[in-house]
Parts: structure tokens; C-alpha cells; sequence
């Protein structure tokens, strides 16, 4: 007799997923970003969390979100996963439509450029996801779609 399947892992409720975002959200912004953001731990099993801002696809305005990452040589690698919930972030559909941002990681403002990875690009930062994450995989079956891994690369302008 074959044992059943695992069940997959929980996630917390939505509303307390988003609850917990806003709140870190309003940390960054009342220290100015001295609390809340952080480097990914050297040893290569932890993420950072870094400030994004992009420009609203349908507003135009600026819009900032405090999102995970890795670091991946000069490049900063997150997932658009809007806490496993189905829909695509917000801040992944404004990138798509205007890839310029600027992130900061606790370090200063960087100018950088968005994109999806894909094909064994995808596959490599994806595994350097599962290091950090175990249940990464059962948490993305959870979604209807694929999960986008975003990469953001460096591009020329003035330092913050």
C-alpha cells in the first residue's frame, strides 16, 4: 500500500500575508529605510529584502514595494509570487510594461533593469530558490501559472 501524498504547506491567511507586507512596508519607509531591508546572508541560504520602485502602469506614478531577492553576481533575483496567491504582483505587471527601476537594499538607491529569466537561467536561479526555500515547489503548485523569476540588472546612472 502506497502512503498518501504529503500534504502541501500551509500558508498563513491573506489577509495576514498582507497585513504583514503593509506593516513591514510602513517600517522601511518611517526609518527611511534604516530598518526592514537587508542583505541575503553570505553563506547563500538566506534571501535579503530590498525596496523596488517601478512606474504604475496605469498611473504613471512611482510605486514601491519592499520585496525578497538573492544576489546572483551584480544581479538581484526575486520571484513574482504576491505570496502564492494566484494573480500576478502589481509590481511585476508595472515592470513588464516599463522594465526601469530603481532598487535599494539598504545600501542606496541602484538604477536597474527588470526582465523574466527563462530557459536554463530560470532552472539555475530557481534551484538557488529551493537552497533557501524547501517547500518552494509545493508552494508554487499552489498557482494556477507559472512563477516568474525576475532578474534585475545594473544599468548606468547616478548613484544614490
Amino acid at each position: 500500500m502506497t502512503p498518501p501524498d504529503p500534504a502541501p504547506p500551509r500558508l498563513p491567511p491573506r489577509w495576514f500575508i498582507r497585513t504583514f507586507w503593509a506593516g513591514h512596508r510602513a517600517l522601511v519607509r518611517a526609518s527611511r529605510g534604516r530598518l526592514g531591508l537587508w542583505q541575503p546572508k553570505q553563506t547563500g541560504r538566506g534571501w535579503g529584502a530590498m525596496r523596488v520602485t517601478t512606474t504604475g502602469r496605469r498611473s504613471g506614478r512611482p510605486r514601491t514595494v519592499v520585496i525578497g531577492y538573492l544576489r546572483d553576481g551584480e544581479t538581484l533575483v526575486s520571484m513574482a509570487m504576491n505570496g502564492w496567491a494566484d494573480p500576478d504582483p502589481a509590481w511585476w505587471l508595472n515592470l513588464q510594461a516599463d522594465p526601469l527601476c530603481e532598487v535599494d537594499t539598504g545600501q542606496g538607491a541602484r538604477p536597474m533593469r527588470a526582465r523574466a529569466a527563462d530557459g536554463a537561467e530560470r532552472e539555475r536561479l530557481w534551484e538557488r530558490w529551493r537552497q533557501v526555500d524547501q517547500g518552494l515547489d509545493a508552494f508554487a503548485e499552489q498557482r494556477s501559472r507559472p512563477t516568474a523569476v525576475v532578474v534585475f540588472d545594473p544599468r548606468p546612472g547616478p548613484q544614490a
